[in-house]
């Protein structure tokens, strides 16, 4: 059966297929480089969406024993083209624009071109806010990336309306190539913010927003003999991550007992995390006599200090590489 992520982006790639063939119709119509500019855009989503469907299948195979951490990765190499190539479009466009103003072509049959982009414009956004709803659902990146680079495409299609009308009603054709400077800057905008995004994720850097909501899990589940955690590590993998974690034990617990408590942790993350896997490898670190200052187990029969506080777990305290 076909991953649901997959059967979402090959709908979108059909429908990016139709859309451009649409919007090159509009062009060959009004010889507006305003429209060439949504048109060339277009093109980038297609090639984008192609390359989504590859990243999205590959994702979704399992680990194996050149790829231990499953094969999530390659979504960050998906966005990272798709911002590269909406970057490249971006680039095009305004070079575009600057001929345009030069030459100054007239142009034809606004109305019918107007109607066109409407029509894209709609579909557009209504695809592009859905597949980044189902994006976030899923807790697929590659998805959430191109649902919105589906809706920042219907915008700039508004914006081209909107610059249409006016230039019709007013005959200043300047207003044309002006509009799709203006295009430009958002498309590039966009491709910046794709290409960061996958740079983030490739260099594992730590989204602070999965720690966030694991400490509040932590915090909510906890049990007595969790005293402290620390030194949390955060990998993302597609839509799965890897945590590294160090937790503080009473040191006289048995083995069995830890692996209790340390598969308790890890239930309980993946419980509420609901979409995204969590995959942990915990390190149980045994109390010291300054652990008893924040254990809350009453009748501990090594105790040498009384309890003091009891750690509330965030970011500032889980994330430090610390003893203890």
């Amino acid at each position: 059966m076909i991953r649901k992520e997959l059967r979402i982006i090959l709908l979108s790639l059909g429908i990016s297929l139709l859309l451009t063939v649409a919007k090159f119709a509009a062009y060959f119509l009004t010889h507006s480089v305003a429209i060439l500019s949504d048109a060339l855009e277009s093109i980038i989503n297609v090639v984008a969406g192609g390359f989504a469907c590859y990243s999205i299948y590959l994702s979704g195979k399992p680990k194996d024993e050149n790829h231990p951490y499953g094969h999530g990765k390659v979504e960050f190499f998906s966005i990272g083209f798709e911002g590269a190539m909406i970057f490249i479009a971006g680039v095009l466009i305004l070079f575009k624009a600057v001929q345009f103003f030069i030459t100054h072509p007239g142009l034809e049959e606004i109305d019918n071109g107007l109607w066109m982009i409407a029509g894209t414009a709609v579909v557009n956004l209504s695809m592009g806010a859905y597949i980044a709803w189902s994006g976030k659902k899923l807790g697929s990146i590659t998805l959430s990336g191109n649902g919105q680079h589906l809706m920042t495409d219907a915008y700039s299609s508004i914006a081209l309306i909107a610059a249409l009308l006016v230039l019709k009603f007013t005959g200043k054709t300047w207003i044309d190539p002006l509009v799709s400077v203006a295009v430009a800057g958002l498309i590039l905008r966009k491709g910046y913010q794709l290409m960061r995004q996958s740079i983030s994720g490739l260099m594992d850097e730590t989204d602070m927003k999965i720690v966030d909501r694991v400490a509040e899990i932590l915090n909510r589940n906890r049990r007595p003999a969790w005293i402290d955690a620390h030194n949390m590590r955060v990998q993302q993998y597609g839509n799965n991550y890897h945590m590294d974690c160090h937790v503080t034990l009473p040191w006289y617990l048995k083995l069995n007992e830890v692996h209790e408590e340390l598969k308790f942790i890890e239930d309980a993350v993946n419980r509420e995390l609901g979409a995204n896997e969590v995959e942990f490898f915990i390190h149980p670190d045994p109390c010291i006599p300054a652990s008893c200052r924040h254990c809350q187990i009453a009748d501990c029969p090594v105790r040498q200090h009384p309890m003091e506080s009891r750690i509330e777990w965030s970011r500032a305290n889980l994330l430090p590489n610390r003893k203890h």
